[in-house]
């Protein structure tokens, strides 16, 4: 059990020491006698994961970044996933409808495939027509984005319910008909790892030792449970303590 929690949280904190090395710098401390790691500036989020080299450039040490402040939502409450289908609320785009191909939740982004692009010429030169490079622009989940009910075809807000089976679902909000979620957000972990394409290695955990129960709680003392399991009778009283 334990080295799964290892193994799970291992990208996280991959992830957090990648972006304390490129936004700290090493102190000295001569009142403490020793180096100290300080925060400089703020990680700046896109669509590159912080240990990706794109990421690390656009958080060079030198490089000024323009924060901008965005309320931050939950992932019990995060309602669009990677393979959703939305629909586009704004730009040129308007109306339109795509699967989403990535989410960033730093930023309350998504990215929609071949939706919301801008163009731009590279390599441009006086004997070179260069060539168009297409690129595919953030949306924001809460204004410009919304998932599409698959029973009309159409964008709607949605909320988390349970049914009476205790799932958690989502529920289109106009229609009241349940959205199911994508294969591949099904599929995918929190690490980016494909369940169905993960080859089980010697080190991980069985799944049978993880579904073991290993404790369970009785409303019992240390010690009266370690009489209990050696099966020792221990018929002595216990000298009454007073506490001031």
């Amino acid at each position: 059990m334990r080295l799964t929690v290892v193994t799970f949280n291992y990208l996280k904190k991959y992830a957090q020491r990648e972006i304390a090395k490129a936004t700290g710098v090493s102190v000295y401390k001569p009142f403490q006698g020793r180096w100290r790691d300080v925060r400089k500036k703020r990680w700046y989020y896109d669509e590159n994961r912080p240990w990706t080299d794109a990421a690390k450039a656009a958080n060079a040490p030198m490089k000024r970044q323009h924060h901008r402040l965005l309320e931050p939502i939950s992932n019990e409450d995060w309602s669009i996933f990677k393979g959703d289908r939305v629909e586009i609320l704004t730009g040129t785009d308007k109306g339109k409808m795509g699967i989403v191909s990535c989410v960033i939740k730093e930023r309350n982004w998504v990215f929609v495939e071949g939706l919301n692009c801008k163009y731009k010429w590279v390599n441009k030169s006086a004997t070179s027509p260069g060539a168009m490079v297409k690129t595919e622009k953030p949306l924001s989940i809460t204004t410009e984005v919304a998932l599409v009910d698959p029973s009309d075809g159409k964008g709607s807000e949605v909320q988390w319910r349970f049914t009476e089976e205790g799932d958690k679902v989502r529920v289109s909000v106009r229609t009241g008909r349940i959205i199911p979620m994508s294969r591949v957000a099904e599929d995918e972990t929190e690490d980016m790892v494909s369940r169905s394409g993960y080859i089980e290695q010697d080190c991980d955990t069985k799944e049978k030792e993880l579904q073991k129960v290993t404790f369970k709680p009785i409303l019992s003392t240390f010690d009266e449970d370690i009489l209990k399991q050696l099966d020792i009778k221990d018929d002595r009283k216990r000298v009454q303590k007073y506490w001031y």
